[in-house]
């Protein structure tokens, strides 16, 4: 699978449980840390949780496993990394606080 398709995959698995602002910010050339983040958003703790749970479902169903999720004890911020991509699911103020987008000079782009 390659990244672009992971990609989709995480952000339609998040839009599913009704993630907000979902975007990807491609990080090739920049970082070595990953190809792609994917940034989105849930109202609560509970959201958050059902976020992250939903896209490691979807992930699994297609073969492809978490190296490590972080974040899930107050899931203010939870982090799914897959490798060459990772996934970031904030609440609100968290993200604004964070700001991956401004941080890595990504125009906010909407996925899916």
């Amino acid at each position: 699978m390659t990244s672009e398709e992971l990609v989709e995959a995480i952000s339609s698995a998040a839009a599913d449980k009704k993630a907000r602002d979902v975007v990807s910010i491609d990080l090739r050339g920049k970082s070595t840390i990953a190809d792609f983040f994917v940034v989105c958003e849930g109202d609560t703790d509970r959201q958050v949780r059902a976020i992250v749970d939903n896209i490691e479902e979807a992930c699994r169903a297609l073969g492809v496993r978490p190296l490590h999720v972080a974040g899930m004890r107050d899931a203010s911020w939870a982090c799914v990394d897959f490798d060459s991509v990772i996934a970031h699911v904030f609440l609100p103020g968290e993200r604004i606080f964070y700001d991956l987008e401004g941080l890595w000079n990504a125009p906010r782009a909407e996925v899916g």
